[in-house]
């Protein structure tokens, strides 16, 4: 996935009506390196990013159809997937 030099964030569900976007293409902040960072960084965005990030509840990451850990390592190009969690039923 080549995004020049840019990385494609997806939301879903509250997520996305919190931030308010069903996507984005950012170029990726310098210094951030992993998902955790990334967070950290759209926290800091404030508003619906806060909102959304910054509740104490849980979200997902998935990095180019994976799921991540907040360590995981992301790069140019990539494409985010941030989500509630799933549950079956």
């Amino acid at each position: 996935m080549d995004w020049n030099g840019t990385m494609r964030i997806l939301y879903f569900a509250w997520v996305r009506d919190r931030i308010g976007l069903a996507e984005e293409r950012i170029a990726l902040p310098e210094g951030v390196t992993t998902v955790g960072a990334l967070k950290d960084w759209l926290i800091a965005r404030g508003g619906g990013y806060a909102a959304a990030l910054d509740t104490g509840r849980a979200v997902r990451f998935a990095v180019n159809q994976r799921f991540a850990k907040e360590s995981a390592a992301i790069a140019e190009g990539d494409e985010i997937a941030v989500f509630p969690p799933v549950t079956g039923g």
